[in-house]
C-alpha cells in the first residue's frame, strides 16, 4: 500500500481536486403529490436527486466520520420535505427541497431533480430540476 505522504509532490497541478460534490441519486419517496382528481390523496412514488458541490475541497481529515457529511440527515430532510403535505407540482416540492439545502454552511453550487416514475408507460420518468448554476455543472472558474 502506498502511503500518502510518498505521493506528495507527485501530483501534477493540472490533476488537483478542484470540486467536490455529494451526490443523493434517486431517492424514492411516497408523497401525495398532483393536481389530477385521481392523484389527490393518493400518495405516489418520486425519484429525488441532489447533487452538493461543496465549499471546502479537503477530505475529512484523518478520515474522520465526525467531519464528514450527513448522508443520512439529507436522506431524513427531503423525505421529510416529501410527507409533511400534500403538493399539487414537482416544481414546489423541488424549490422546498433546493432551498433547505441550499441554507446549509458549506454548499457553493446545488442541483436538485425530481422525477415521477410510474406516469407514463414509455418514458422512464416526467420531472423537473433546478440549479444554482446553467449547464452540467457549476463553472471551475467561480470559486466566490
Amino acid at each position: 500500500m502506498i502511503d500518502n505522504d510518498m505521493l506528495q509532490g507527485l501530483i501534477p497541478d493540472s490533476l488537483a481536486v478542484r470540486s467536490s460534490k455529494i451526490v443523493l441519486d434517486s431517492l424514492e419517496v411516497m408523497t401525495d403529490i398532483g393536481f389530477h382528481d385521481f392523484e389527490i390523496g393518493t400518495p405516489q412514488r418520486l425519484l429525488v436527486t441532489v447533487e452538493l458541490w461543496l465549499d471546502d475541497l479537503a477530505p475529512p481529515g484523518a478520515d474522520d466520520p465526525a467531519e464528514a457529511w450527513d448522508y443520512d440527515f439529507l436522506r431524513r430532510e427531503i423525505r421529510r420535505l416529501a410527507s409533511e403535505r400534500r403538493y399539487n407540482l414537482q416544481e414546489t416540492l423541488a424549490r422546498e427541497i433546493y432551498e433547505r439545502l441550499a441554507a446549509m454552511p458549506g454548499v457553493k453550487a446545488l442541483r436538485v431533480a425530481t422525477a415521477k416514475p410510474d406516469i407514463y408507460p414509455d418514458a422512464k420518468g416526467v420531472g423537473v430540476e433546478i440549479a444554482s448554476f446553467v449547464g452540467l455543472a457549476p463553472s471551475l472558474n467561480d470559486r466566490s
